[in-house]
């Protein structure tokens, strides 16, 4: 078992522990840096979504739990400002080669693109600490998840050629590429559930 700090904007309690995956420092990439630091342990379990027949049963530790309820205020932070450059790949470009069409489109469509954002945000709040979901909750835990690593993507400038994983530690992203690998392998999990529910 490995230990990663990760940076994050959240007040939460110290949790240590040998089977900690990474620890989180606190400062998630989309807001100002802390002033305080803070660890969290983030457990890794042989699983932490599956299919149970008539929904979704949810095995993620208290400190995973409130590691995603600390970030998600700060992804409706930056959703609800339309220039905000880390909401670019929350909200891509739907026509590349017509300027004038993309900017119609987002015009009659983001409201409704925030809407379904901002739904999601809330179903992730009423079923934080729920142990067996249906598929509609986790569909919004799906949306809100990915879209936190939307923005770190946006932060990191990450492509499908990088390498995250060989960043060291004194890399000035490190915390931020260590939670973006954290909240893609659940993503993954939450994909990989629903396709078998």
């Amino acid at each position: 078992m490995y230990t990663k700090r990760v940076g994050l904007s959240c007040q939460s309690a110290p949790v240590s522990g040998p089977n900690s995956m990474f620890s989180a420092s606190t400062n998630m990439a989309c807001g100002p840096r802390c002033s305080r630091t803070t660890d969290v342990a983030i457990r890794r379990r042989r699983w932490r979504v599956r299919a149970n027949g008539s929904g979704f049963d949810l095995n993620l530790p208290a400190e995973e739990r409130h590691l995603l309820a600390n970030l998600l205020p700060q992804l409706r932070e930056v959703m609800e400002h339309p220039d905000d450059e880390r909401a670019r790949r929350l909200f891509p470009t739907a026509y590349t080669d017509d300027v004038e069409r993309d900017a119609e489109y987002h015009r009659f469509m983001r409201e409704e693109l925030v809407a379904s954002r901002v739904a999601a945000l809330e179903t992730f709040a009423r079923t934080a600490e729920s142990k067996h979901i249906d598929e509609a909750a986790l569909l919004g835990w799906m949306q809100c998840v990915n879209g936190v690593r939307l923005v770190l993507g946006t932060l990191l400038d990450v492509s499908e050629d990088d390498d995250l994983h060989r960043l060291d530690e004194n890399d000035p992203h490190f915390a931020e590429a260590a939670l973006y690998g954290y909240l893609s392998g659940l993503l993954e999990e939450i994909v990989q559930a629903l396709s078998r529910g």
